[in-house]
């Protein structure tokens, strides 16, 4: 179940990083409040993965998710830049969540 909570933490900092955008510096109500609740799901649900998980793991695969996630939503729904290094940067954060899954706890 660990990694089920911190693969929606890591979802839900994706989301909390897209409405942050759309917030204007926390000047728009409605996007302010689904940053701040989906920051607290977040939060929350990174915590209870890591009564299990390793902190290096766990806080390394929760940030990946959230820094790839954030380029594709920023790709798609901003019409922010593609441009292949960020593309095969993106690429290298992913193998390395691979690599931090598969390697041994120990």
């Amino acid at each position: 179940m660990a990694w089920f909570y911190l693969v929606i933490a890591g979802l839900l900092e994706v989301v909390w990083a897209y409405f942050m955008k759309q917030s204007a510096g926390f000047t728009r109500l409605w996007p302010s409040v689904i940053t701040l609740g989906a920051m607290g799901a977040s939060f929350a649900l990174l915590s209870v993965s890591m009564k299990t998980l390793p902190l290096g793991t766990a806080y390394t695969v929760w940030t990946g998710i959230g820094a790839v996630g954030a380029f594709i939503v920023g790709a798609i729904w901003l019409n922010e830049g593609v441009h292949p290094m960020r593309v095969a940067a993106a690429g290298l954060v992913v193998a390395g969540l691979v690599l931090m899954r598969l390697a041994p706890a120990n």
